[in-house]
């Protein structure tokens, strides 16, 4: 056989990316498919888990076709998908219902309800509160859109699913599942259902006092909780004849939700190394050698893809879904208004509507709150817009204050993420589709005042990590090679010139929301989420 190849899945909210790297983690083809959303009323999301398998197999079967031989060399599968999701199965193994994705905030008045007792703080039973903090790390967050928030949602909402449902599985259990045949999880994507003991990093384990507190019967949970780099089995013949691969043993391996094979991605690997993701949603984390919370802020240090470490979990809600939000619904569009879809150059447009604007965007801010906010502030009635316009503002300052919105925003989570660690990032790796725009890194790099390390083959950054994590499960690499074998494009330093007025623009970014964030509370407070 030539050389092995390894096969990973990235299966993200608008579908999956497959690719097809070395096993010293160099990308050599990729394809992607879409997934469509489903929109139910009272702010739930979902999706199709065969909408999954069938665009996973699409993108798969063009990938092999673009690589010699790739079907017979496959040795290895990594998958990655969106976290905080949950996927109930039935008795005969199939999904009950459609998936309910990590945008879903149904259960948000059951989870304020269990998480609640007096005394309470910040909303939560003191010694409920402890108990979490002190075995997990963190806490159920408010805004309904953890595991165990989906989960209670079924019990109380949809009580026949949730009688029916042998398994609730995480969407990256649920793809390896269809791979292997085999229900097992791992230990760090079980733990947005808060039933994990996380203070024996090396031993992560259900505690049967969580159970109770969360309210989840085990027996619906999956049995074994591995490492992400543990073998989980091997491709099964059914499943190889989907996704085209031949009849050689291909193993599989734990994987990991996409906010941490991100981390790996990104070649952060050491403690303090920091990465910025910015997809649909976005995140600013690094690993840390310590388990802590701060509850105000939700983040926390919970366990990482990488065994025996601490990752700084956080995440915003929206950021390229911003610009996609501002492109779709503004400047193209099919309804009674226009018949204008988007054209393939429609990014590049909107970049250069951005660079040909000052920096500043002329004041206009725009706040990118438009699915409530997760951290630095748990909110899930928060919501974005334009604030200062004028009738001087043009289109090219709604387009450049939306790209320093996400990055404001960024900065308002960088100023807690300094404090959660104590000391100064010495500079970020942008990854995500977002680190393709330049201009985007450079505002970055401007807002943030820092340096910002522009990762190549910025899309690819889950299926790399994801790969990387095969190579260490099947002995092809170890993790200390791991940031020497990840690519970068190019460093923006920050302009200094810049800071005054991106920090002026920053604290009233901040102000704003002081100001309003009532208000949202009072016109939303009966609404768990807007699309």
């Amino acid at each position: 056989m030539r050389d092995p190849l390894l096969l990973t899945i990235d299966l993200g909210t608008s579908g999956p990316k497959v690719a097809l790297f070395s096993t010293q983690g160099a990308l050599l083809a990729g394809a992607n498919e879409s997934v469509r959303l489903i929109l139910q009323p009272d702010g739930g999301v979902e999706q199709a888990p065969d909408d999954w398998w069938t665009a996973i197999c699409a993108a798969t079967r063009r990938v092999l076709a673009a690589v010699e031989g790739a079907p017979n060399r496959v040795v290895g599968v990594g998958v990655t998908t969106h976290w905080s999701g949950t996927v109930a199965l039935g008795a005969d193994g199939e999904p009950l219902m459609n998936a309910i994705i990590w945008m879903d905030a149904r259960g948000a008045r059951h989870i304020r309800k269990l998480t609640g007792g007096f005394p309470s703080f910040a909303g939560y039973g003191a010694r409920k509160l402890w108990t979490w903090i002190r075995k997990t790390g963190g806490i159920p967050g408010h805004s309904g859109k953890d595991s165990v928030s989906h989960i209670l949602f079924l019990r109380k909402e949809r009580p026949d699913i949730y009688k029916c449902a042998v398994k609730f599985l995480e969407p990256k259990d649920y793809i390896n599942y269809r791979l292997t045949g085999r229900i097992a999880s791992t230990g760090e994507a079980m733990t947005l259902h808060w039933v994990t003991d996380n203070r024996a990093i090396n031993h992560i384990r259900y505690d049967e006092e969580l159970l109770q507190m969360a309210g989840l019967d085990r027996a619906q949970l999956p049995d074994d909780l591995l490492r992400s780099i543990d073998v989980l089995g091997e491709v099964s013949p059914a499943a190889a004849a989907d996704l085209g691969l031949g009849g050689q043993r291909v193993q599989v391996v734990g994987g990991a939700p996409d906010l941490h094979t991100a981390a790996v991605g990104s070649g952060a690997v050491t403690d303090y190394k920091a990465h910025c993701y910015l997809g649909t949603s976005s995140w600013l984390s690094c690993h840390v050698p310590f388990k802590k919370t701060d509850i105000i802020h939700n983040m926390a240090s919970l366990p990482s893809a990488l065994p025996g470490r601490y990752l700084l979990i956080n995440e915003h809600e929206i950021a390229g879904a911003a610009l996609n939000f501002v492109r779709d619904r503004f400047f193209w569009g099919e309804d009674v208004l226009m018949s204008n879809p988007p054209p393939a150059d429609s990014y590049a447009r909107l970049e250069a509507a951005a660079a040909a604007t000052a920096p500043g965007s002329n004041r206009v801010i725009f706040t990118p709150w438009l699915n409530g906010e997760r951290s630095p502030v748990d909110d899930h009635t928060l919501r974005g817009g334009w604030h200062n316009l004028s009738l001087r503002t043009t289109r090219g300052d709604l387009v450049r204050s939306v790209y320093e919105g996400v990055a404001f925003n960024t900065r308002w989570l960088l100023v807690y993420v300094e404090k959660f660690i104590g000391r100064q990032l010495d500079n970020v790796r942008l990854v995500g589709g977002g680190a393709r725009a330049n201009l985007w890194c450079q505002i970055h790099a401007d807002v943030l005042q820092r340096p910002v390390v522009q990762v190549a083959d910025p899309l690819h950054i889950n299926t790399r990590g994801a790969a990387f994590l095969a190579a260490v499960g099947l002995g092809y690499l170890h993790v200390d090679e791991l940031e020497a074998l990840t690519p970068t494009a190019h460093i923006y330093e920050p302009q200094p010139h810049l800071a005054s007025l991106y920090s002026e623009l920053f604290e009233q970014f901040v102000e704003l929301y002081n100001k309003t964030h009532g208000i949202y509370h009072r016109l939303n407070h009966a609404q768990k989420s807007e699309h």
